[in-house]
């Protein structure tokens, strides 16, 4: 029997390696609805190719020239955020993955939760700036694994997890590449270049998220993320930097043992652990030869150097609508970095700027998730 699935952010990084698992997995899955920002081009190949019952544009002239691409095809095409928060309530649908990038991915989620729909979870700031709210909707749900990760880290722990109960657990250790400024000082990332920041060398992912593996800022959100996930303090999160990018997280259990799950860097297979849940089956990632990997290394972060990594322990600690500010003030530092508006040691000073002029608010609704997001991306405009 086929199974229909909703896959949000179908053009980014994580979409089209979804794609790829489906392709592998072969006839078990019906792709029923695509969706994507700008990229017409290519939503329009992928249209074509698994023929969903819908395609949704976030941006409506993007929309506009998909439907004139698809006029020879019964594909519906709609433009616009309120049918991409809406589209995840169709009935009859066995999985949602959200692939989206930033904190547009907190209302589908929601309502994807809300719709009863389990979910696979890439969209980290979902967790990020309303974690408290993703938690209220599973509690009503009252079901067990409506959320799966999809983050590599989290998967990771999410497996180990399932053997062990929260009594047992000590510690989470989460692992970071470290980016490509692992073996730089300070001093040196004054002088960063774009160019040079999007080089990561172990993983290919977007340029959102390769700058946030630059900054550690990536690991920071992951690790609020974690908090979340899994309900464990602050304090039992531990990060350790592992530049060869094998051990894709650690669980420390109060024996003292520690779990790593471990494999080649390769997001789809995560991504197929969820698609297959609660079944494992034949591999699309290559198998993992340890003598040919020859070595493991680990290292403690340098929190001065990697200051969001800090400023995301700080937010998360804090709580309430710290880290939506957080979120928010780094996805515009980001991209005027990406812009060459400011320089890469710039990008944390931004940051740290929106939350001491934030006033903080304790559980914030959507709406005022929204509003201060709006706040925070307006405050570094400014600030810039």
């Amino acid at each position: 029997m086929m199974k229909n699935l909703i896959l949000l952010g179908s053009t980014g990084s994580i979409g089209t390696q979804v794609l790829e698992v489906i392709d592998y997995i072969n006839d078990e899955w019906n792709v029923e609805v695509l969706t994507a920002n700008r990229s017409s081009e290519q939503i329009t190949n992928q249209a074509k190719k698994y023929k969903p019952s819908y395609v949704i544009m976030a941006d409506e002239s993007s929309a506009q020239e998909v439907k004139l691409n698809l006029r020879d095809y019964n594909i519906k095409v709609l433009g616009g955020k309120k049918h991409l928060n809406e589209i995840v309530k169709l009935d009859g649908i066995d999985l949602v993955i959200n692939a989206l990038v930033g904190a547009s991915g907190l209302i589908p989620t929601l309502n994807t939760l809300e719709n009863k729909t389990r979910l696979g979870l890439a969209n980290k700031e979902s967790l990020v700036v309303g974690g408290h709210l993703v938690e209220n909707k599973l509690k009503k749900l009252n079901k067990k694994n409506m959320l799966l990760p999809i983050d590599s880290e989290h998967n990771a722990i999410f497996r180990l997890l399932e053997k062990h109960s929260k009594a047992e657990l000590k510690n989470i250790i989460l692992t970071a590449s470290g980016g490509p400024f692992v073996n730089k000082n300070k001093s040196e990332l004054k002088e960063v270049t774009v160019k040079e920041a999007l080089n990561h060398p172990n993983w290919d992912m977007g340029s959102k998220i390769t700058i946030d593996s630059a900054t550690m800022m990536n690991k920071g959100l992951e690790v609020i993320e974690a908090h979340w996930l899994f309900k464990v303090g602050y304090d039992k999160i531990k990060v350790v930097i592992h530049p060869q990018s094998i051990i894709h997280s650690m669980i420390e259990l109060i024996d003292n043992s520690i779990y790593a799950e471990m494999s080649v860097a390769d997001m789809r297979m995560p991504i197929q652990h969820v698609i297959e849940y609660p079944n494992i089956t034949d591999g699309i990632g290559k198998p993992l030869d340890l003598v040919k990997q020859g070595k493991l290394e680990f290292l403690e972060p340098d929190y001065d150097k990697f200051a969001c990594l800090k400023l995301a322990f700080e937010a998360g600690k804090e709580g309430g609508s710290y880290p939506a500010v957080l979120n928010a003030a780094n996805e515009i530092a980001v991209d005027k970095f990406l812009n060459k508006k400011i320089q890469f040691i710039e990008i944390p000073k931004i940051i740290r700027k929106a939350i001491d002029a934030h006033q903080k608010v304790d559980n914030p609704t959507i709406d005022q998730i929204v509003e201060i997001d709006q706040w925070a991306r307006e405050f570094v405009k400014e600030v810039v």
